[in-house]
This record gives C-alpha cells, structure tokens and sequence, in this order.
C-alpha cells in the first residue's frame, strides 16, 4: 500500500483511498482508482468500490479531467476522448451530463469556469444540461459556491463564466441580485453599452490579470443597488444607488460566507465609487482622508473600470490621480496633533464628542488651518468651550 512504501504519509478518506504522501519536495494526494455508488444527496457517493484505471475515469466531470498519465511508459492514457476534446478547446462532461452534474451539482459551475478560464466551448448537450439542473445549486454549500465564484473572477475571462450563467439561469440562481439586473435601462449619453447587467459584464472584461478579489468583488457588485433606485424625471436616474447597492452587497457576500474584512472592503468601494466626481468641489481634507485610505488605490481602478465600461472620458480621473500622486509626494502619512489623552489633560471628560472633536482637528489639519499642537488646543477651545462641553 502507499502508506506502507512512504511512512511519511496521512490517511485523509480511507473509505476514498486518498493519502497524502509528505515528501522534502512537497506533498502529494495518492487517490486509489474506485468507481462510486449512486449519489443521494449530490455530492457524495453512497457506495465506493476500488477498482480500475478505466472505471475511475468514467465518474470524473469532464473529459479533460479523465485523463492519466503514465510516468513509466511516458504516455496519456485516455479512456474518455479527452485528448481530442482538449485538441478541439471543448468543455464536455463524461458520459451522461445530466447524471454527471447530478453527482456534484458544483460541476455546474465549474463547467462555466472551466470554458472561460481556458476559452473553450461547451459541448451542447452538457450546455442544456447545466439548464435543466440549475435548481440543483441549490443543494451547494454557500462556502463552495464562493470559492468557485471567486476563482471565476480572478483566473482569467470573468465576463465569459458570468455571462455561462446567466445564459443556462445559473445566476439567477446563485446571485438573483446580479441577475435582476437585466433590462434595467440607463441613459444612453453616459451608457452607450446598454442595460445595467451588459455594463457590469463589461467590466468584468477589463480587470487586470488576477485582480485582488476585493476588487474583483467590488466591479461584479458596483452597481447592484441600481434596480432598486431606478427613477424617469427628465432622463433616468439612480439616486443614491452606491449606498443602497453597498447594503445590498453586505447581504449577497454574507450570505456567501465572505471575510468580514472583505465585506467591509467591498461594501466601502461600492459605496464610494461615485464620490470623485464631486472631487472638484471636495474640501481639500475630504481629498486627503480619500487619498490616505487603505482601499483608495482599489477605489481609482474601480472607477478607471467603471468609465471605460460607459461613456470612456477619463479626464476628471486623471486629475484626481495627479493630485493623489502629488500627495504622495508631498508628505508622509499624517500624524494627528491632539489624541484622547490630550483632551483629558485639557479637562475634558471621555464620550461620544471625543470622536467630533478629534475629526474636526484631523479636518482642520489638513485643511492647513492648523499646523501645531498649540494651534489645535485654541482651536479645539475656541470651538467647544470647556464651560459648555460641561453643561451638555
């Protein structure tokens, strides 16, 4: 057996055959081939029985996955057609498709990575299978469902796998939200490329190779919130749809058993990607706040995304990156004049106006009304008055 010719080995799934074999150079899966009983629950096979290299083919997904390699006589064993269907750039499933997606309904969507990732068709018949079944995603755990979805958008040819489900119902089925989308005009002026799910399809088709999932997160779900602040007075508008569309967005990626630093990450590029274009009008200590936040340089992608997804003028965008370049020159990060303690030594007592007081200080810093600790101390008791602070 494995275990016995490498000592240094883990039993992982005995009733599976699969051992992990540790080795100096890395570690290694051994899976004894098997074929598998019914699947009753969709994802696990009632029955197991080892058996051959043909039969363990035949209960892969699909074809190009069916494929061994013998390291002794150096050749591809293919009981399957896979050689060919890899030749000819085709994503089919071994044997019945509707069983095949039966027995892991995940293979449903990771048909459609799988044909965007490597830029190969679906095979026809497993393509209307993947419609017949689409219900079954449902019997998918939420946190594998966000790990393909995640991988869908950082592999490579996101617009292609999103677009997989929308055409057999899959993302109605995984992200009604996203999928509501469709048909939800915008003004022509600024959206030439169409409804509100043709520009976020467009936007996933211009992110960078292996975006960040935040990112990636944020250009999928930006404008999620549109659907529920569509309004017609003189031309179509969606007022406020960054803010509804980050509420929408915490609850799509909770509900996906996300980080909670990424649901904070993606719900605070969401809700901003609209802000910088009042940022000719900002007051210069909103634009520093802006510039020293953590998630900016994901913001200014967001929207460089955003723009050539619509109407494609980028000149505002380039103004705000030469005042966030020149920021960056300018000076190191901003070390605040007044803290807490520093309220307390001046006699205030700890509350809920610390917080007012220490932004109003950051502001006015930098604003450049205020330069020192001694300026921020009058400024702070020319604005609340100890005598008052104490009344309230």
């Amino acid at each position: 057996t494995i275990s016995s010719l490498f000592p240094k080995s883990i039993t992982l799934w005995k009733n599976f055959g699969v051992v992990r074999v540790l080795l100096p150079e890395g570690e290694y899966e051994v899976t004894t081939f098997r074929s598998d009983g019914p699947y009753l629950d969709g994802r696990h096979p009632s029955t197991v029985t080892f058996s051959s290299a043909e039969e363990d083919a035949k209960r892969r997904d699909f074809t190009i996955n069916a494929l061994f390699y013998d390291p002794f006589e150096e050749r591809v064993i293919d009981f399957v057609g896979g050689i060919e269907d890899l030749k000819n750039g085709i994503i089919r499933t071994v044997g019945d498709p509707q069983q095949r997606f039966s027995e892991d309904y995940l293979r449903l969507i990771r048909c459609a990575r799988f044909s965007a990732r490597f830029k190969f068709k679906i095979e026809q018949n497993t393509l209307i299978a993947m419609g017949k079944l689409k219900d079954g995603i449902k019997k998918v755990s939420a946190e594998r469902i966000r790990d393909e979805i995640t991988k869908m958008l950082t592999e490579g040819n996101p617009r292609q796998a999103f677009e997989i489900l929308e055409q057999t119902g899959l993302l109605e089925e995984i992200l009604p939200e996203l999928s509501h989308l469709k048909n939800v005009p915008q003004p022509p002026e600024y959206h030439p490329e169409g409804d509100v799910l043709s520009h976020t399809f467009l936007c996933l088709e211009k992110l960078p190779e292996n975006p960040p999932i935040i990112l990636a997160l944020g250009v999928l779900l930006h404008d999620v919130g549109k659907k529920f602040s569509f309004t017609v007075e003189e031309r179509i508008k969606f007022p406020k749809h960054e803010a509804v569309g980050a509420e929408i967005a915490k609850n799509i990626l909770e509900r996906l058993r996300f980080s909670k630093n990424e649901i904070e990450s993606v719900c605070w590029l969401i809700k901003n990607h609209m802000c910088l274009i009042q940022f000719p009008q900002m007051r210069e200590s909103t634009k520093k706040r802006l510039f020293m936040h953590p998630l900016f340089p994901y913001l200014i992608e967001l929207v460089r995304i955003d723009i050539l997804a619509s109407h494609g003028d980028i000149s505002l965008l380039e103004i705000v990156q030469e005042n966030w370049k020149n920021f960056l020159l300018e000076k190191p990060k901003v070390k605040p004049l007044l803290r807490g303690k520093d309220l307390i030594e001046m006699g205030y007592t700890p509350g809920p106006i610390f917080k007012e007081i220490l932004n109003a200080v950051e502001n006015a810093q930098l604003e450049g009304q205020i330069t020192s600790i001694e300026e921020a101390r009058q400024f702070v008791l020319a604005n609340w008055p100890l005598s008052k602070v104490e009344d309230t």
